[in-house]
């Protein structure tokens, strides 16, 4: 998968994709039967996404709290095991904000891109003050001379309809396999391991230890993980348990998440992970003592090896 970050970057061979518009947050199975429509709509051409970093809603409400499901990275790969060939990831600025629904649809999907055919969810709102719906984009389309596509929500029995905010309020409530139902993959956290305080290595389980920088915060707790090491010597997948949250044994105060790899040996510093949370154990809790941590940590091992072994 090609991913640019600029229209200026686009050459003729990446023009005339037929694409699938919005934040794709989770890439959950609301974005995926999108994409499938897109492709479906223009099969000999590429397939493309259209996405915006950052975030619309973290420029216009920057002091709520963290609510991503997926950093860019995460979404990128996501969407390249989908099959999508190209990524138009444009910067969401103050010049992008400001265009009109008209000028979104003549300069960036007609003049910018070369679209062939636009795809898009039925709630779809787009131009400055989301002036533009459904309706505009396909009066705009036939006037620019590409085709439009409007995918209707979908819902799950005993889940409801499909949406990030369903699977943040799952996720915040400890249930990782409902997110996973409405994702159609299980929900992981991607980033670099980053140097901690090294106590689970003093305790005899060393973790590969990851931020949460602007990401949705699931229940805080222990969980059976299945992990991919995506970079380095110690690249593959591995099974393990992993602790999210501020470690109140130790007076922890930014959120992280700490995973202990089974029956692995090595250095991950600087490596990239990606930890999906298969099944929410316990909550966190502070103990007396160190002895209590660590047959603690025994049980949890024990519990997240037999649920990992049920898949």
């Amino acid at each position: 998968m090609k991913t640019l970050h600029a229209l200026s970057d686009i050459t003729p061979d990446l023009r005339g994709a037929s694409i699938a518009i919005g934040n794709f947050d989770g890439v959950h199975k609301g974005h995926q039967a999108v994409l499938e429509q897109a492709r479906a709509a223009a099969p000999d051409a590429p397939l493309a996404v259209l996405t915006f970093e950052p975030h619309p809603r973290e420029i216009f409400q920057p002091a709520a709290p963290p609510f991503r499901l997926m950093n860019a990275e995460a979404r990128g790969h996501r969407l390249a095991k989908l099959g999508v060939d190209i990524l138009y990831e444009l910067p969401f600025d103050a010049a992008l904000r400001d265009l009109s629904d008209t000028a979104f649809c003549a300069e960036v999907l007609a003049k910018g891109l070369g679209v062939t055919h636009v795809t898009v969810g039925s709630d779809f709102r787009y131009g400055k003050a989301r002036a533009g719906d459904v309706d505009k984009l396909t009066a705009c389309g036939a006037a620019n001379g590409f085709g439009v596509t409007v995918a209707e929500l979908i819902a799950l029995p005993g889940v409801g309809q499909v949406s990030s905010t369903a699977i943040r309020a799952a996720l915040s409530e400890g249930r990782p396999r409902e997110a996973a139902a409405m994702l159609g993959h299980w929900h992981r956290i991607e980033g670099p391991v980053i140097h901690g305080a090294k106590r689970g290595r003093e305790l005899g389980y060393p973790t590969a230890n990851m931020g949460l920088p602007r990401l949705h915060r699931p229940a805080f707790g222990v969980y059976a993980v299945l992990a991919e090491v995506l970079d380095g010597p110690h690249t593959g997948s591995y099974s393990g348990v992993a602790s999210l949250g501020v470690r109140p044994m130790f007076e922890g105060d930014a959120p992280n998440l700490e995973t202990f790899l089974f029956d692995f040996d090595g250095d991950l510093y600087d490596a990239h992970l990606s930890i999906a949370l298969v099944e929410f154990l316990r909550p966190e809790a502070k103990f007396d003592g160190l002895e209590g941590l660590i047959a603690q940590i025994k049980r949890d091992e024990a519990s997240a090896r037999e649920v990992l072994a049920a898949l």
